[in-house]
């Protein structure tokens, strides 16, 4: 007895249940909450509120009911949940920034896209919207089926006729077990269209539909779509993303200032929360530039106004603010819908298809319910055009009948009348006995005929299926289509570069002999006249020195050029910025160099075309001509610019048209001049071809383009420099000796560089020590080739020049009135210019 009592209790596994009932769960939530039908495009939550409204009488027609009642309905009726839930369910269907086309018409507050909440449901009112109202036409005549609702006291629809396609329409979103659907909304009238043409040729193609019909998503708040890549991928597989950027214009103020408008946002962002954020980063200074923030909004319509300082350029500003707010953001696409209860990723023809084989069932099955209806009623007429043809004998029949029962078996037995005829004669009026009423009867059986043989037709015949839904759609568009608010972008990105972060600038950027390099703004350097002390360009050790100094931009590429002919590439502004009395960081932390290379050579590129060309020279005279296109992709680990031979090094690099003269000094004073069509153009790795031929143990210390006009300044390792006019140097073929170019004593030192210069640059000189001075050309004397020149820079004792770069003027510096006395032997060496000279008859081709 006590064993009876004893509660039966089972063992199972619980790895096995939990697997079970999770699986159940997650079917639950997929089918039944989380995931859109692809015919109507509604989950069953926004199903069940608009099949509730419709129920309740508050068509678009009609007066507002309150939000309370409706949610009410359909907790109580069909959804089983939190009344918060579907209060918010159906708040978005009526906010114009979150529904491409609103299916709740509210009235009231009800949020906004600031992200304030809607008022509490016992304050708002709400109804069906117009076009709402079309997903739920013909549901009276049996288009859908029907389920029980969760205690079976009521029926709902288990999908909706859904008379335009509602999943692209107006999009989903939903987060399921192990899956998720992101499908955003689409321009109404492009969407039917694709509709359409799906039905007219059902071998189009996507690509097709892409470029007549649907173009892309088209967001409520608009906004801009950059590029098709991602819409064209979306489309095709059913998963992809877009880039969203809202729309902003900058307008210049009359004081000069610059201002950002924005005036559209990109899907889904909380306008405040935006704000917010832009000032955040003012106040962070992670942007710079921002002078005030405003949000001047209306019910006009968006206008957030950024204001900028007059130094900063907007662009800049705008790119900085597309990278770190919400002014551009990334909406991924999945189309993710049940298709017969079973999620599947669909691409754009499939949905296309989905909804229409959804359309033709409706229409088929309230085709079949028009003619059993009209079949019906013709079956009634016919009842009663008999008894009208044999009136005076029904009647007698009826008034012989004691019953209505036995009237009713009267007529059927007569007449061979079906039950329902029998009555509707017996529930016939007299007025419809006369002569005007008979003729009415007579009028409606054969428009009656009329329509069940269209009716039959229809149902016979799959085209006419196909026209109706055509005429349908079409009309449905003519009623409801609007302008496109999203913007596609053609040919956009949505990547933004680095540089799009940076402004332009001029900088110079400078490297030591040890490998330490950095940039730094160009107007850091003061210019001086000839003969100034000079200030400290960098802070340097007694053994290392600047070996490399560059004008460039920020947005330039800097192709660096190693002592083993490989080339590597940064940009401009890639490379640290440090104040004028740093060393910088070390080249390998910027360039993959290996060990025992160092950079020789560094020249700036804007433009990599076909029609320019780098022109490179060796230590031991060896020169070669390339395109530069064939520089536009080096890798990380940089590219083998030139083949050296044994004991050479790469020592020179210059850009030119392929119509110039080259130039090449040596460190012992001679000078070769030679048209550059003499080197064919060779390829990237080629070893090159003899530009001069060096004396002894002579080695080429510069390389340069030189025309009639320019002057060729030379300057030696002591100091001395001069200026020297191109045509005093003659053309000659390439592999010469060349001319002398100075006259050098012990005094002048050995030559560190020879430049072509336009005497309208300034030039910047740096010791071994790090000492720097900025001076114009124009301030050194233009003399003969055969002199010594006069002293440029006054150097300690044992310090040396190791190197010199040409300095484009900026029009914001002023020369400073800076100059150290001359002494009587620097005088005396300008005097004696003319008597420091050696024949040309000793130079040698």
């Amino acid at each position: 007895m006590v064993d009876q009592q004893r509660p039966q209790v089972e063992e199972i596994n619980i790895s096995q249940e939990m697997r079970t009932s999770f699986l159940d769960y997650a079917m639950s939530v997929i089918v039944s909450r989380a995931l859109p039908d692809v015919r109507d495009g509604l989950k069953p939550v926004h199903r069940r509120i608009l099949y509730a409204m419709n129920d309740l009488g508050i068509q678009a027609d009609k007066a507002y009911k309150k939000s309370a009642r409706i949610v009410g309905d359909v907790l109580g009726k069909y959804h089983p949940h939190g009344d918060s839930s579907v209060y918010e369910a159906m708040v978005r269907m009526a906010q114009d920034f979150s529904y491409r086309y609103m299916l709740v018409d509210g009235h009231g507050n009800f949020g906004s896209v600031d992200g304030d909440s809607a008022a509490a449901m016992r304050y708002t009112e709400a109804r069906m919207s117009k076009i709402s109202m079309e997903l739920l036409r013909d549901i009276n005549k049996d288009t859908i089926d029907y389920q029980d609702n969760y205690d079976g006291s009521e029926r709902e629809p288990m999908v909706l006729p859904s008379r335009f396609p509602n999943l692209l329409v107006n999009g989903a979103s939903g987060i399921a077990v192990g899956m998720a659907t992101n499908v955003p909304p689409h321009q109404l009238g492009e969407t039917i269209d694709a509709v359409l043409a799906v039905s007219e040729n059902p071998d189009i193609t996507i690509e097709e539909l892409m470029e007549k019909h649907i173009f892309g998503p088209d967001f409520p708040t608009a906004g801009q779509i950059l590029g098709r890549s991602g819409i064209r991928k979306a489309f095709e597989t059913g998963k992809g993303s877009v880039t969203i950027r809202a729309k902003v214009r900058i307008e210049e103020q009359a004081n000069g200032k610059s201002t950002i408008i924005v005036s559209e946002l990109p899907y889904q962002v909380n306008k405040a929360r935006l704000v917010e954020k832009i000032a955040d980063l003012v106040r962070d200074k992670r942007i710079e530039g921002i002078t005030d923030l405003r949000d001047e909004s209306d019910r006009t319509g968006m206008r957030v106004v950024v204001e900028l300082r007059r130094d900063v350029n907007p662009n800049v500003v705008l790119n900085n603010l597309y990278k770190q707010t919400s002014l551009q953001t990334t909406f991924g696409i999945n189309m993710l819908a049940l298709v017969d209860g079973h999620p599947k990723v669909l691409n754009l023809k499939e949905c296309l298809k989905h909804y229409l084989d959804h359309q033709v069932v409706v229409i088929k099955r309230r085709t079949a319910f028009e003619l059993r209806k009209a079949e019906a009623r013709a079956h009634i007429l016919e009842g009663l055009r008999i008894a009208l043809d044999h009136l005076d004998e029904v009647i007698t029949l009826i008034r012989q009948s004691n019953t209505a029962d036995i009237a009713r078996e009267g007529l059927i037995t007569r007449f061979e009348l079906s039950e329902k005829q029998a009555q509707a004669i017996l529930d016939m009026r007299l007025q419809r006995l006369t002569g005007l009423e008979r003729e009415k009867i007579e009028q409606e059986y054969k428009e009656l005929m009329e329509l069940i043989t269209e009716l039959k037709a229809i149902l016979a015949n799959e085209e006419k299926v196909l026209e109706i839904i055509r005429e349908e759609l079409t009309e449905i568009k003519e009623r409801f289509n609007d302008k496109r608010r999203t913007e596609i972008i053609i040919g956009g990105t949505d990547f933004i570069e680095d540089e799009d972060l940076i402004p332009v600038e001029n900088i110079v950027i400078t490297l030591t002999h040890k490998g330490y390099v950095k940039r730094l703004p160009s107007s850091t350097y003061r210019t001086q006249r000839r003969g100034g002390r000079g200030v400290q360009g960098m802070g340097t050790n007694e053994d290392d020195f600047v070996e490399h100094l560059v004008s460039t931009s920020t947005h330039d590429t800097v192709l660096f050029f190693s002592n083993k002919g490989k080339v590597y590439r940064a940009k401009g502004y890639e490379v640290p910025e440090y104040s004028r009395t740093a060393k910088g960081i070390p080249i390998i932390n910027l360039l993959g160099i290996e060990q025992g290379e160092w950079i020789n050579a560094v020249i700036t590129v804007n433009e990599f075309v076909d029609d320019w060309y780098l022109f490179f020279t060796t230590r031991q005279g060896i020169s070669k001509r390339t395109a530069l296109s064939q520089f536009a992709n080096i890798r990380k680990g940089g590219l083998i610019a030139l083949n050296l031979r044994d004991e050479d090094e790469l020592i020179a690099v210059r850009l030119t048209d392929g119509n110039k003269h080259i130039m090449i000094g040596t460190q012992n004073g001679y000078l070769i001049r030679f048209p550059e069509e003499q080197m064919r153009s060779m390829g990237r790795t080629a070893a090159g071809v003899k530009g001069i031929s060096l004396r002894g143990d002579d080695i080429v210390v510069s390389m340069e383009i030189i025309e009639d006009g320019l002057n060729v300044l030379n300057v030696t390792e002591n100091g001395y420099g001069k200026q020297t006019p191109a045509a005093d140097y003659r053309i000659t073929n390439r592999g010469g000796k060349g001319v002398f170019t100075s006259n050098l004593t012990e005094k002048t030192g050995k030559i560190v560089t020879v430049k072509a210069v336009t005497g309208e640059e300034d030039i910047m000189i740096i010791t071994a020590l790090g000492v720097l001075i900025r001076m114009p050309v124009e301030g050194i004397s233009v003399t003969g080739r055969n002199t010594q020149g006069v002293r440029l820079i006054r150097l300690q004792e044992e310090e040396k020049v190791a190197t010199v770069a040409i300095i484009d003027k900026e029009d914001e510096e002023e020369l400073e009135e800076v100059e150290e006395p001359v002494s009587e032997s620097d005088n005396q060496d300008v005097e004696n210019e003319t008597s420091d000279t050696i024949s040309e008859d000793n130079d040698e081709e």
